[in-house]
């Protein structure tokens, strides 16, 4: 075990890591400069276990009901060996399809099957790297439920992308296949740009596979293809988007994960968010002390966490608690950039202080962080 791993482990405690996968890694492009969740990632931490302790769960997950549209969604564009999906491509990429090979990687292995993603992976990676060597002119290659893999933090984690090695002229595509709905053909943008940015992940999964190989890696197409519902029925619809930014993005955070060392640097060197599990699995961890263990890593709050992070009311609580002007979104921070409380804010609002001479422009901004704080304050009650 190498000193990393054995610092992340102390962190962690006794608990299994909890890998990371598409949506982890799509959470380091929607807030980027926190240092808490990256170490907490990085050292596998359950974060919903987590807030669960604290007694502040955030609900992520989607209803069941929701689960199961989604599932019959995508099982009716992937039936019948993908021939729902071939049309969708034709048009939004203006291919011109002679012949598709189709293969669902979900049927490899059995329900005994100790490995079953390494099964997967394998299979997968073989299609992929048979797809990339062949002469133009052979059949495209569709996969389905098939498995990648990427570095992340040193460590290699699998993804399950829903379609993927589409080829093309010798490109391939990542198809994402999505339950929420493409009004008048165009999807909702926050929900878009959410699933971009998982899609990210598995363009730079493939990437890697292509180049560990000795391929050329960018065969993988920055373009992106969103099949979803058109309009409120379950007839599928195809948009292409270009994730060149998200795609961007995300690699620039993995490589900002090997500041791990330096993060962990900055807490005390047995620092612990081990919730230590008594005989019945249950949490003794006094939650003072996990609260003073989560105080010693820096967070980075903003509304915006609540979408993505389990640990966002407790980092909304602290942030709010602290005064800083980022727990009133984003927006007003940045608007209200040298402005770091939420104290000097509403002092600068009332009149209480005088704004400098490069502040006499944030009037708007000062009453618009007014109203956020009431907000939060109501919220928060």
């Amino acid at each position: 075990m190498s000193s990393l791993d054995a610092r992340l482990g102390v962190l962690r405690g006794n608990a299994p890591p909890t890998p990371h996968n598409a949506r982890t890694l799509a959470a380091l492009n929607a807030n980027p400069s926190c240092d808490r969740r990256t170490l907490i990632d990085a050292a596998g931490i359950d974060k919903a276990a987590l807030a669960a302790h604290l007694g502040l769960p955030q609900q992520l997950t989607r209803s069941r009901l929701a689960l199961d549209y989604g599932i019959a969604f995508e099982r009716k564009v992937t039936a019948q060996g993908g021939a729902p999906l071939v049309p969708l491509l034709r048009q939004a990429l203006g291919l011109t399809l002679s012949e598709v090979s189709y293969d669902d990687i979900n049927s490899v292995g059995s329900a005994e099957d100790k490995s079953p993603l390494g099964r997967r992976h394998s299979r997968t990676r073989t299609h992929i790297l048979s797809a990339a060597r062949h002469k133009p002119g052979q059949p495209r290659t569709l996969l389905d439920h098939p498995v990648l893999r990427l570095t992340v933090a040193g460590h290699q984690v699998y993804l399950e992308p829903d379609i993927i090695a589409f080829q093309h002229n010798g490109d391939f595509y990542i198809v994402e296949i999505k339950s929420f709905p493409a009004i008048h053909g165009q999807p909702d943008p926050t929900k878009a740009a959410a699933a971009l940015n998982q899609a990210a992940a598995y363009v730079l999964a493939m990437r890697e596979l292509l180049a560990d190989n000795g391929l050329p890696p960018e065969r993988v197409s920055d373009t992106v293809i969103l099949v979803n519902p058109r309009n409120f029925t379950q007839h599928p619809t195809a948009t292409p988007y270009n994730a060149y930014q998200s795609i961007k993005t995300l690699s620039r955070h993995l490589h900002r994960l090997r500041r791990v060392p330096e993060l962990l640097d900055k807490i005390p060197p047995l620092t612990t968010l081990d919730l230590a599990p008594g005989p019945d699995d249950q949490p003794t961890r006094p939650r003072s002390e996990l609260v003073a263990a989560l105080a010693t890593t820096q967070a980075s709050y903003n509304p915006g966490c609540h979408h993505h992070c389990d640990l966002a009311f407790h980092c909304r609580n602290e942030a709010r608690n602290q005064g800083r002007i980022a727990a009133l979104g984003t927006a007003v921070r940045d608007d209200l950039a040298g402005i770091d409380t939420i104290t000097t804010a509403l002092a600068l609002t009332d009149g209480q202080l005088h704004p400098a001479r490069d502040q006499k422009d944030i009037t708007h901004a000062l009453r618009h962080a007014q109203r956020m704080y009431a907000e939060l304050q109501a919220d928060t009650a």
